[in-house]
């Protein structure tokens, strides 16, 4: 994402610097236009006490994120895409108008995969929580991130510029695009043709989904700015958030917000864990009425699957930990803290 940096570092030759000066630019006009929206007709009623904390935190958040990140920044970005540009997969494509969405493309699907794993693995939701616990989701909520989730990110990013060898102007076009999006789909508003919208971009109802409290919701919807890849995994999920933010307590300050991002969720008890049952012939009478609800119509049979499998582990689970396995003994070495067991072991 763009920071307030950007606007400052002229290292960049025409017309790439110009172009920076206007989506940055853009970014703070936008960001404006949908705060005054969220203000005049806001989708939720939000307590306006509570409102102006969590503006204030965020965009805190955000200019802390700006100082310590400056080194790995939108422009640190565009430094490595200034020298790798002819050097990587996409430099076999004569064609400029398909390396330009392919690179698009593939950066969008990058931030996919990467915020999935942020839900999938407790290392990485230990600081992606820090984005979830903000109970009054609005436009400024887009910048509430712990810096090492940016870090990792910009990092990810870094190494797929390398690789693809994708051209300085498309990725200051890809941050501004995705800035702009992710600023809209944390907005609190509703607007008349928004679920036909969904069907192409994230849209403000889909993300609320994403960020409700009942996992069975919140693990879903992993899109920054197309939907495509929600429908393609069958991440999607289409229904009114039951409430915003994270279960129990948490900081809403900026320092204890940074802390917050370094503590690793606590283990279940001994003897908590729910009993292993199985479901799969729950799953697939879901299934089956899929089908019969569409006539048993070819094609649709994963799909069917998938979506039934979903709605019976939310319907009989909820937010708790299913086990089909035994528990595995806890690790007590110098590595604990990188602790990758999986957060999902629903099966």
């Amino acid at each position: 994402m763009l920071t307030p940096t950007t606007l400052f570092e002229l290292n960049f030759k025409w017309p790439t610097i110009a172009l920076g000066e206007v989506l940055a630019l853009t970014v703070v006009m936008v960001f404006a236009i949908l705060s005054t929206l969220e203000f005049r007709a806001s989708r939720e009623k939000l307590p306006t006490k509570h409102l102006h904390q969590s503006y204030k935190t965020n965009i805190g958040l955000f200019i802390v994120n700006s100082i310590a990140m400056s080194l790995v920044s939108a422009s640190s970005l565009l430094m490595l895409a200034k020298r790798y540009s002819d050097k990587g997969l996409l430099d076999a494509i004569s064609s400029p108008a398909w390396k330009a969405v392919l690179s698009f493309l593939l950066l969008d699907l990058l931030l996919y995969l990467w915020h999935k794993a942020c839900h999938r693995f407790d290392s990485f939701w230990m600081f992606h929580k820090v984005h979830h616990n903000d109970p009054y989701l609005n436009v400024s909520t887009a910048f509430r991130i712990h810096f090492l989730e940016l870090f990792i990110t910009n990092t990810l990013k870094g190494i797929l510029i390398i690789m693809l060898g994708i051209e300085e102007v498309m990725v200051l076009i890809s941050e501004a695009v995705t800035t702009l999006f992710v600023m809209f789909h944390h907005t609190n508003i509703s607007f008349k043709g928004e679920k036909l919208l969904g069907h192409v971009i994230i849209v403000p109802s889909l993300h609320r989904t994403h960020h409700s409290t009942q996992r069975s919701e919140h693990d879903s919807n992993y899109g920054a700015v197309l939907s495509l890849w929600d429908r393609l995994f069958g991440t999607l999920t289409e229904r009114k958030a039951a409430q915003i933010g994270i279960k129990g307590s948490s900081p809403q300050d900026i320092v204890n917000l940074i802390k917050f991002g370094f503590t690793l969720p606590t283990p279940p008890a001994v003897g908590s864990s729910v009993e292993p049952i199985n479901i799969e012939a729950m799953i697939a009478v879901a299934a089956y009425y899929k089908a019969e609800k569409r006539g048993f119509y070819p094609g649709n049979e994963i799909r069917d699957w998938l979506e039934a499998k979903r709605e019976i582990i939310a319907l009989v689970y909820g937010d708790k930990l299913v086990r089909n396995k035994p528990e595995s003994k806890p690790r007590h070495n110098f590595f604990k803290f990188f602790n990758f067991n999986n957060r999902h072991v629903c099966q």
